[in-house]
Protein backbone atom coordinates (compact mmCIF):
# COMPACT_ATOMS: atom_id res chain seq x y z
CA UNK A 1 0.00 0.00 0.00
CA UNK A 2 1.31 3.45 -0.91
CA UNK A 3 2.42 5.61 2.01
CA UNK A 4 2.43 8.80 -0.06
CA UNK A 5 -0.09 11.52 0.73
CA UNK A 6 -2.01 12.67 -2.36
CA UNK A 7 -1.72 16.31 -1.22
CA UNK A 8 -1.05 18.63 -4.16
CA UNK A 9 -0.92 21.89 -2.25
CA UNK A 10 -3.47 23.61 -4.50
CA UNK A 11 -5.99 24.28 -1.71
CA UNK A 12 -5.36 27.57 0.08
CA UNK A 13 -4.72 27.21 3.82
CA UNK A 14 -6.37 29.83 6.03
CA UNK A 15 -5.49 30.02 9.71
CA UNK A 16 -8.47 30.09 12.06
CA UNK A 17 -8.11 31.60 15.53
CA UNK A 18 -8.16 34.71 17.70
CA UNK A 19 -4.84 34.64 19.55
CA UNK A 20 -2.84 37.64 18.33
CA UNK A 21 0.58 36.03 18.70
CA UNK A 22 -0.51 32.91 16.81
CA UNK A 23 -2.26 34.96 14.13
CA UNK A 24 0.85 37.01 13.46
CA UNK A 25 2.96 33.85 13.39
CA UNK A 26 0.61 32.30 10.84
CA UNK A 27 0.56 35.51 8.80
CA UNK A 28 4.32 35.21 8.36
CA UNK A 29 4.04 31.53 7.37
CA UNK A 30 4.21 31.23 3.54
CA UNK A 31 1.92 28.18 3.67
CA UNK A 32 -0.88 30.32 5.10
CA UNK A 33 -2.74 32.34 2.48
CA UNK A 34 -5.34 34.01 4.69
CA UNK A 35 -6.89 34.18 8.15
CA UNK A 36 -10.33 33.94 9.74
CA UNK A 37 -11.80 34.46 13.18
CA UNK A 38 -15.23 34.67 14.81
CA UNK A 39 -16.87 36.00 17.99
CA UNK A 40 -16.73 32.61 19.75
CA UNK A 41 -12.98 32.26 19.16
CA UNK A 42 -12.45 35.84 20.28
CA UNK A 43 -14.41 35.26 23.49
CA UNK A 44 -12.38 32.10 24.16
CA UNK A 45 -9.19 34.15 23.79
CA UNK A 46 -10.44 36.65 26.38
CA UNK A 47 -10.99 39.53 23.95
CA UNK A 48 -13.38 42.11 25.39
CA UNK A 49 -13.11 44.96 22.86
CA UNK A 50 -14.07 43.66 19.42
CA UNK A 51 -13.20 46.74 17.37
CA UNK A 52 -9.90 47.44 19.10
CA UNK A 53 -8.75 43.84 18.61
CA UNK A 54 -9.65 43.77 14.90
CA UNK A 55 -8.08 47.12 14.09
CA UNK A 56 -4.96 46.22 16.05
CA UNK A 57 -4.56 42.99 14.05
CA UNK A 58 -5.02 44.90 10.80
CA UNK A 59 -2.02 47.09 11.59
CA UNK A 60 0.12 44.03 10.88
CA UNK A 61 -2.06 41.88 8.63
CA UNK A 62 -2.38 43.94 5.46
CA UNK A 63 -1.64 41.73 2.45
CA UNK A 64 -3.54 38.50 3.11
CA UNK A 65 -7.35 38.18 3.26
CA UNK A 66 -8.84 38.13 6.74
CA UNK A 67 -12.48 37.57 7.74
CA UNK A 68 -14.26 39.29 10.64
CA UNK A 69 -17.86 38.46 11.55
CA UNK A 70 -20.87 40.61 12.30
CA UNK A 71 -22.62 39.76 15.56
CA UNK A 72 -25.89 41.71 15.24
CA UNK A 73 -29.08 39.67 15.00
CA UNK A 74 -31.33 42.22 13.26
CA UNK A 75 -30.58 42.81 9.61
CA UNK A 76 -30.54 46.62 9.72
CA UNK A 77 -27.85 46.53 12.38
CA UNK A 78 -26.13 43.60 10.65
CA UNK A 79 -25.83 45.74 7.52
CA UNK A 80 -24.39 48.66 9.49
CA UNK A 81 -21.81 46.39 11.11
CA UNK A 82 -20.93 44.80 7.77
CA UNK A 83 -20.25 48.18 6.16
CA UNK A 84 -18.19 49.27 9.15
CA UNK A 85 -16.08 46.09 9.09
CA UNK A 86 -15.61 46.32 5.31
CA UNK A 87 -14.23 49.85 5.69
CA UNK A 88 -11.31 48.60 7.81
CA UNK A 89 -9.24 47.37 4.89
CA UNK A 90 -9.18 46.13 1.30
CA UNK A 91 -8.12 42.68 2.51
CA UNK A 92 -11.14 42.36 4.83
CA UNK A 93 -13.99 39.92 4.16
CA UNK A 94 -17.16 40.33 6.19
CA UNK A 95 -18.62 37.16 7.66
CA UNK A 96 -22.41 37.03 7.39
CA UNK A 97 -24.23 33.98 8.83
CA UNK A 98 -26.65 32.23 6.47
CA UNK A 99 -29.48 33.03 8.94
CA UNK A 100 -29.86 35.03 12.12
CA UNK A 101 -30.46 33.35 15.49
CA UNK A 102 -34.21 33.22 14.80
CA UNK A 103 -33.67 31.22 11.60
CA UNK A 104 -34.56 34.18 9.39
CA UNK A 105 -32.74 34.17 6.06
CA UNK A 106 -29.80 36.52 5.55
CA UNK A 107 -29.97 36.05 1.76
CA UNK A 108 -31.52 39.45 0.90
CA UNK A 109 -28.80 41.23 2.87
CA UNK A 110 -26.09 38.98 1.41
CA UNK A 111 -27.23 39.86 -2.11
CA UNK A 112 -27.46 43.57 -1.36
CA UNK A 113 -24.01 43.75 0.21
CA UNK A 114 -22.33 41.60 -2.43
CA UNK A 115 -23.78 43.58 -5.33
CA UNK A 116 -22.67 46.81 -3.63
CA UNK A 117 -19.06 45.58 -3.64
CA UNK A 118 -18.64 44.22 -0.10
CA UNK A 119 -16.47 41.10 -0.02
CA UNK A 120 -18.40 38.51 2.00
CA UNK A 121 -17.70 35.23 3.75
CA UNK A 122 -21.09 33.52 4.08
CA UNK A 123 -20.73 31.38 7.18
CA UNK A 124 -22.47 28.67 9.24
CA UNK A 125 -23.58 26.86 6.06
CA UNK A 126 -24.30 23.14 6.57
CA UNK A 127 -26.66 22.01 3.79
CA UNK A 128 -26.56 21.88 0.01
CA UNK A 129 -29.79 23.89 -0.15
CA UNK A 130 -28.17 26.67 1.89
CA UNK A 131 -25.13 26.48 -0.39
CA UNK A 132 -27.24 26.83 -3.54
CA UNK A 133 -29.21 29.75 -2.12
CA UNK A 134 -26.04 31.52 -0.99
CA UNK A 135 -24.42 31.07 -4.40
CA UNK A 136 -27.46 32.57 -6.13
CA UNK A 137 -27.31 35.57 -3.79
CA UNK A 138 -23.57 36.05 -4.35
CA UNK A 139 -23.74 35.60 -8.13
CA UNK A 140 -22.50 38.62 -10.03
CA UNK A 141 -21.26 40.35 -6.89
CA UNK A 142 -17.93 41.05 -5.24
CA UNK A 143 -15.36 38.29 -4.62
CA UNK A 144 -16.82 36.05 -1.93
CA UNK A 145 -16.33 32.92 0.16
CA UNK A 146 -18.87 30.20 0.91
CA UNK A 147 -17.95 28.57 4.23
CA UNK A 148 -19.44 25.11 4.71
CA UNK A 149 -18.84 23.70 8.18
CA UNK A 150 -17.70 20.24 7.11
CA UNK A 151 -16.31 19.47 10.55
CA UNK A 152 -19.63 20.14 12.23
CA UNK A 153 -21.36 17.93 9.67
CA UNK A 154 -18.89 15.16 10.56
CA UNK A 155 -19.64 15.72 14.26
CA UNK A 156 -23.20 14.51 13.57
CA UNK A 157 -21.94 11.19 12.20
CA UNK A 158 -22.47 12.21 8.58
CA UNK A 159 -19.77 12.13 5.91
CA UNK A 160 -19.31 15.73 4.67
CA UNK A 161 -17.35 14.75 1.57
CA UNK A 162 -20.32 14.19 -0.82
CA UNK A 163 -21.82 17.57 0.12
CA UNK A 164 -18.46 19.31 -0.28
CA UNK A 165 -17.92 17.72 -3.68
CA UNK A 166 -21.35 18.89 -4.82
CA UNK A 167 -20.64 22.38 -3.47
CA UNK A 168 -17.37 22.57 -5.41
CA UNK A 169 -19.27 22.00 -8.64
CA UNK A 170 -22.00 24.39 -7.57
CA UNK A 171 -19.53 27.24 -6.99
CA UNK A 172 -17.77 26.57 -10.28
CA UNK A 173 -21.03 26.57 -12.20
CA UNK A 174 -22.38 29.71 -10.52
CA UNK A 175 -19.61 32.32 -10.49
CA UNK A 176 -15.81 32.19 -10.59
CA UNK A 177 -15.80 34.92 -7.92
CA UNK A 178 -17.21 32.48 -5.33
CA UNK A 179 -14.63 30.39 -3.47
CA UNK A 180 -15.62 27.32 -1.46
CA UNK A 181 -14.14 27.03 2.02
CA UNK A 182 -13.98 23.79 4.06
CA UNK A 183 -14.63 25.11 7.58
CA UNK A 184 -14.20 23.62 11.05
CA UNK A 185 -11.57 21.08 10.02
CA UNK A 186 -10.94 18.44 12.66
CA UNK A 187 -7.77 16.64 11.48
CA UNK A 188 -4.88 17.04 9.06
CA UNK A 189 -6.54 14.53 6.71
CA UNK A 190 -9.26 17.13 6.06
CA UNK A 191 -6.64 19.31 4.36
CA UNK A 192 -5.84 16.46 1.96
CA UNK A 193 -9.55 15.79 1.37
CA UNK A 194 -10.28 19.45 0.60
CA UNK A 195 -7.27 19.58 -1.72
CA UNK A 196 -8.26 16.40 -3.57
CA UNK A 197 -11.82 17.52 -4.31
CA UNK A 198 -10.85 20.98 -5.49
CA UNK A 199 -11.96 23.16 -2.57
CA UNK A 200 -10.50 26.61 -2.96
CA UNK A 201 -9.80 27.13 0.76
CA UNK A 202 -9.68 25.24 4.06
CA UNK A 203 -9.48 26.79 7.51
CA UNK A 204 -7.30 25.08 10.07
CA UNK A 205 -6.01 25.73 13.56
CA UNK A 206 -2.34 26.46 14.16
CA UNK A 207 -1.81 22.89 15.43
CA UNK A 208 -3.27 21.37 12.26
CA UNK A 209 -1.27 23.65 9.99
CA UNK A 210 1.93 22.57 11.70
CA UNK A 211 1.07 18.94 10.90
CA UNK A 212 1.36 19.65 7.16
CA UNK A 213 5.11 19.16 7.58
CA UNK A 214 4.33 15.50 8.35
CA UNK A 215 2.69 14.84 4.99
CA UNK A 216 4.53 11.97 3.23
CA UNK A 217 6.55 11.20 6.35
CA UNK A 218 7.84 7.62 6.35
CA UNK A 219 5.38 5.61 8.46
CA UNK A 220 7.99 3.14 9.70
CA UNK A 221 10.05 6.06 10.98
CA UNK A 222 6.94 7.58 12.58
CA UNK A 223 6.27 4.24 14.30
CA UNK A 224 9.78 4.23 15.74
CA UNK A 225 9.45 7.84 16.92
CA UNK A 226 6.18 6.93 18.64
CA UNK A 227 7.77 3.99 20.48
CA UNK A 228 10.66 6.21 21.57
CA UNK A 229 8.21 8.84 22.84
CA UNK A 230 6.43 6.25 25.01
CA UNK A 231 9.78 5.05 26.38
CA UNK A 232 11.02 8.56 27.15
CA UNK A 233 7.77 9.59 28.83
CA UNK A 234 7.66 6.44 30.97
CA UNK A 235 11.25 6.99 32.10
CA UNK A 236 10.78 10.70 32.82
CA UNK A 237 7.67 9.88 34.88
CA UNK A 238 9.68 7.35 36.93
CA UNK A 239 7.23 4.51 36.35
CA UNK A 240 8.06 1.07 37.73
CA UNK A 241 6.32 -2.30 38.01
Amino acid sequence: MSTQSPFSGKVKIFSDGADKKAMLEMYQNPIVKGLTTNPSLMKKSGITDYVTFCKDILRDIKTKPISFEVFADHFTEMKRQALEIASWGKNVYVKIPITNSEGESSLPLIKELSLSGVKLNVTAVLTLEQSWNACQSLKGGAPSILSIFAGRIADTGRDPVPLMQAAVELCRATDSNIELLWASSREALNIVQADQMGCHIITATTDLIKKISMFNKDLTQLSLETVRMFKTDAESAGYSL
